[in-house]
């Protein structure tokens, strides 16, 4: 069983890591549900991701996942607030079952430096100086913009990244949110293996500036 990693963000809620090695067939007979994505390996990652939330909690109600009007994966009546994020062959996924949250994992691409100016101030780009860096910075931004779940969001204008600890024991960052009535101040923490970087963000870890 390829679980990477399982663990708790606060008292209540759950993230896991999960490197897909099984045929599709396995997750499709653990979930229940059968894709209609036409690309074999999106499918599989797909499938992967519910298999996950089902194996953080057992009665997640997978067939009840819908979209809400941002496109934003919810179940009926917000029972659990999650996310999901895949690249191949690595799933990630979080569940809180009292507020949003957001989760993203990125493999390491070689061109990541060259597009960094995309998505990355010129402040940032001191911050986040290397490609396994940059690239976490990306799925710090990128699980913010998930736990906010709306559309219309710059990552550079609207998603800065205020504080960076660079400490591999704990990546812990700070995202000044300036798309909220009040201004908002997201702490999101991270991890970088030799495959991957990936970060995660709960509400419980964010505080509003009066």
């Amino acid at each position: 069983m390829p679980l990477f990693k399982e663990w708790t963000i606060n008292d209540h809620a759950l993230a896991a890591i999960w490197k897909v090695e099984e045929p599709e067939e396995f997750f499709s007979a653990n979930t229940g549900i059968e894709s209609s994505i036409k690309n074999e390996k999106r499918r599989i990652e797909h499938l992967a991701g519910r298999y996950l939330l089902k194996h953080l909690v057992e009665d997640f109600p997978l067939l009840n996942i819908g979209k809400d009007e941002h496109d934003k994966p919810r179940v009926e009546d917000n029972e659990y607030y999650f996310s999901i994020s895949h690249s191949w062959p690595y799933v990630a996924a979080v569940i809180d079952p009292h507020s949003e949250a957001g989760i993203d994992i990125q493999t390491w691409h070689h061109n990541i430096e060259r597009i960094q100016n995309k998505f990355l101030s010129d402040a940032e780009q001191k911050l986040f100086h290397n490609d396994r860096l940059i690239t976490l910075a990306w799925c710090a931004k990128e699980a913010a913009y998930k736990w906010n779940g709306k559309r219309g969001v710059d990552f550079i204008e609207h998603l800065p990244i205020e504080y960076f600890d660079n400490n591999p024991e704990n990546y812990e960052m700070t995202i000044f949110f300036k798309l909220s009535e009040l201004p908002q101040v997201i702490q999101l923490n991270g991890l970088i293996h030799s495959d991957f970087a990936c970060s995660f963000v709960v509400d419980s870890q964010i505080w509003v500036i009066t």
